[in-house]
């Protein structure tokens, strides 16, 4: 049930970027909550190798490099889904941080409290 409600939440993120960043582009709902999924799933997989390939570049512009990589990500994500199309990397960029402030948001308000609690000791 919470991997259903993260995806509704990149999906209606996904939808706020393309209304706030000309260049990012959704067909339809169904393509959101698909591109949700896809980012997802490139978060989990590619994400973790490309941070560890770009370690250098992270450490040199403390940190900052990683919005590039989420950029990557969300680029990849829009190849992968039909229906959901970035035209530049600006749009990328800038879409990649609106969809991580937004989902992080989304994700702190609807996902219980209990979920977010600490392990017993």
């Amino acid at each position: 049930m919470r991997f259903l409600a993260r995806l509704f939440l990149n999906g209606l993120a996904l939808l706020v970027a393309a209304y706030f960043v000309p260049g990012l582009s959704l067909a339809s709902p169904a393509a959101a909550l698909l591109a949700g999924a896809a980012l997802g799933i490139v978060n989990a997989i590619v994400r973790p190798v490309l941070l560890v390939l770009t370690l250098p570049f992270t450490l040199l512009t403390l940190g900052l490099f990683i919005f590039v990589v989420n950029a990557l990500c969300l680029g990849l994500a829009a190849a992968i889904v039909p229906g959901f199309a970035i035209a530049s990397f600006t749009a990328a960029f800038f879409g990649a941080l609106i969809v991580s402030i937004v989902s992080w948001i989304l994700n702190g308000v609807f996902i219980a409290d209990h979920e977010r609690q600490e392990p017993p000791r």
